[in-house]
C-alpha cells in the first residue's frame, strides 16, 4: 500500500513537465488582465441597469424599450459577475499543486483551454 494517491501524484508530475513558468506567468497575466477588463464591464453594466425613471420627454414606447435594455443589460451583468468569481478563483488557486487538473476526472487540463477559458475548471470531455 502507498501511502500516498499515486495517480494523482502522476497527473501532478505530468502537469508540471507540461507546463512551464512561462505558461504560469502567461496564465497569471491573462487572468490579471481579464479581471480588469471584467470589473470595468460590470462598472459600466452596473450604471446602465439603474432603474429607468417615469420621464415625461420620454414616450412610452421609449420606455419600454429602455426597460427591455435593462434586462438585457442585467443578463450580461449576472454573466460577468460569474466570471469575475470564477477567474478569483483561479488567481486564488494558480499556484496550488492541483491547478489545471480537470475538478471531475484529475486529468491535466490543456494549456491552450486553459488560456482560451482560464476560469474553466474542466476538461473539454468532462465539460460536454
Amino acid at each position: 500500500m502507498w501511502p500516498f494517491d499515486v495517480r494523482k501524484e502522476l497527473q501532478y508530475v505530468h502537469l508540471q513537465s507540461v507546463m512551464t513558468d512561462k505558461e504560469l506567468k502567461e496564465i497569471e497575466e491573462l487572468v490579471e488582465n481579464a479581471i480588469a477588463t471584467t470589473t470595468d464591464l460590470i462598472n459600466e453594466y452596473k450604471e446602465e441597469t439603474k432603474p429607468v425613471a417615469p420621464d415625461c420627454a420620454i414616450g412610452r414606447v421609449s420606455r419600454m424599450d429602455a426597460i427591455n435594455n435593462k434586462s438585457i443589460v442585467e443578463a450580461a451583468l449576472r454573466t460577468q459577475e460569474n466570471k469575475l468569481r470564477g477567474l478569483n478563483f483561479v488567481q486564488s488557486t494558480l499556484h496550488d499543486e492541483d491547478f489545471g487538473l480537470c475538478y471531475r476526472c484529475k486529468n491535466p487540463i490543456p494549456i491552450q483551454r486553459i488560456l482560451l477559458v482560464p476560469h474553466n475548471k474542466f476538461c473539454v470531455r468532462c465539460a460536454s
